[in-house]
């Protein structure tokens, strides 16, 4: 069975309680069961990993080159996760980076991100249906089995 990486990094597993205004209501786990839903009459499985250690997020990237792509919501990470970076560089298959809020209608620090480049695509704005849409892209980028 195929393996979907969900990768999500510091500040994400507080999700729900986390500042509601701006990150939504939905839990983390509310968002695994929906990217799972989306991806399943594929037959892909969900790896579902987030760490507030950017050492720990590099892990699971090196440790899930077999998987058929992932989604990556690297919270502040885009900023300056330049090892994060280094390790998607080399990581084998596409990617989706997701943002749940509209990262360049906040702060100026938000308005670059050192991933965007490698990805396939960004999505940002569109709160928890922003993973149901990466999840939708890289089923329709990813060559069936």
């Amino acid at each position: 069975m195929s393996q979907l990486l969900l990768l999500n990094g510091p500040n994400l597993g507080i999700l729900g309680r986390r500042e509601p205004e701006i990150y939504g209501t939905d839990t983390l786990a509310d968002i695994e069961a929906a990217v799972a839903e989306e991806v399943a009459p594929r037959g892909w499985k969900v790896t579902a990993v987030q760490h507030e250690s950017e050492g720990q997020l590099i892990e699971a990237v090196q440790d899930s080159y077999d998987t058929v792509g992932a989604i990556v919501n690297p919270g502040a990470l885009m900023i300056a996760g330049w090892s994060l970076r280094d390790a998607l560089a080399a990581y084998p298959r596409p990617f989706v980076e997701v943002h749940l809020s509209n990262v360049w209608a906040r702060e100026s620090f938000r308005h670059e991100s050192v991933l965007a480049p490698l990805a396939a695509g960004v999505i940002v704005g569109l709160g928890a249906l922003g993973y149901r849409l990466a999840a939708r892209a890289l089923l329709a980028t990813v060559p069936l089995d």
